[in-house]
């Protein structure tokens, strides 16, 4: 039977945590891979993924090796990350053998709503400037405008009508 996997992205502070946990739950059987916990397993010789490729690989590939494992468990997947086009297509082609349905969802809010979600944070987890530098890096990037989903209006309480659209929408899938 042909398992999901949902790649939730944006920008730090764009709630890609709060929405990629709150989809794996409404999951009939799902698991929740967040790649900052996978980046944070890593401990002595840890660098920065976004200025150490050999950093950002390691993480890739433990993605892709706990999304088969969950797969072949029978889970649907949800894939919390910052994650850009290339690494879609890597992660797709190392699935190809698995029968999926990938989408790839890029969250999405105005400068104004980003910061005020960033300042929502515990001051150690906040991003700060990063989460500037991602949203230009994010429009510079060869994304798609379908994988783009706004959630600048979007509260807490209307978090199922954005869930459904995720679930149910063809339009974020990866081809």
């Amino acid at each position: 039977m042909q398992k999901n996997v949902f790649i939730i992205s944006g920008p730090a502070g764009v709630g890609k945590s709060t929405t990629a946990i709150k989809l794996a739950k409404v999951l009939s059987n799902s698991a929740y891979i967040s790649g900052d916990y996978i980046s944070h397993m890593h401990i002595n010789g840890r660098q920065k993924p976004w200025l150490s490729e050999e950093e950002n690989t390691l993480i890739w590939k433990n993605i892709l090796s706990l999304t088969k494992n969950f797969i072949n468990s029978g889970c649907d997947v949800v894939i919390d990350y910052v994650t850009f086009p290339n690494e879609v297509r890597w992660l797709k082609e190392g699935l190809k053998e698995e029968d999926i349905c990938l989408k790839y969802i890029v969250l999405w809010t105005d400068i104004e709503t980003l910061i005020e979600r960033d300042n929502l944070r515990k001051p150690e987890h906040r991003m700060g400037e990063r989460c500037l530098v991602l949203m230009d890096e994010y429009r510079d990037s060869s994304i798609e405008e379908k994988q783009f989903l706004d959630t600048s209006k979007v509260l807490i309480e209307e978090m199922d009508l954005v869930l459904n659209n995720i679930i149910s929408s063809d339009k974020y899938k990866v081809n």
